[in-house]
């Protein structure tokens, strides 16, 4: 083979690998951004605690609450509007679904936290939300999200300003469900166990 020739091919293997390069880097750029968000909290994302918090302050917050849905016909709506807590303590929150269609339908839930600026300290213990969650034409479900607002936050001056952060919620349809609903139940960490409620 001549000089020439060995160039070509060495340029021809330097660009198919740069092409698989950057496929591989496209498939990897939405976990890698979803992995970012979660660990700095980055655009409202909240974090995922592993277990209930055990330290309480005397700072109050108000944690309210929203939801909407996105082509699914689902009513969704938070069971309790707003409620007040010291940072650091566990809470349960409730939101209802209700599937107004005629065929069992499945959803998955994204959210997020406001200010933005809170999200790398809210913290979830359990939520619906790791789950998707089918329901049955005309049922009704109740599902919990545990939480707790990261005692950290007071130790960030960028926060003082906050008193009030709003948990937005919000339900798509997923085509095909990865696992049968009965196999979808909320963790007992959200006490007492299973606290996601039917109701006929």
């Amino acid at each position: 083979m001549s000089a020439v020739g060995r160039k070509n091919r060495r340029l021809v293997v330097a660009l198919a690998t740069v092409a698989m390069g950057m496929v591989g880097m496209s498939y990897a750029a939405v976990p890698l951004y979803d992995l970012f968000c979660r660990v700095t909290g980055y655009g409202g994302t909240t974090q995922i605690a592993a277990e209930r918090n055990d330290t309480v302050t005397q700072r109050p917050i108000k944690v309210r609450f929203d939801a909407m849905v996105t082509n699914i016909e689902w009513s969704f709506q938070p069971v309790q509007r707003q409620i007040e807590l010291q940072v650091g303590e566990n809470a349960v929150a409730f939101y209802r679904a209700t599937n107004r269609s005629k065929q069992p339908l499945t959803g998955t839930a994204t959210f997020n936290v406001t200010p933005l600026k809170v999200g790398a300290y809210f913290s979830k213990v359990e939520c619906f939300c790791f789950t998707e969650q089918t329901l049955a034409p005309g049922q009704t479900m109740e599902m919990p999200v545990a939480f707790y607002v990261d005692p950290e936050i007071s130790s960030d001056p960028n926060l003082d300003d906050v008193k009030t952060i709003t948990l937005s919620y919000t339900f798509y349809p997923v085509d095909e469900p990865t696992r049968p609903a009965l196999e979808r139940q909320v963790s007992a960490k959200a006490e007492p166990k299973d606290r996601r409620r039917s109701i006929q």
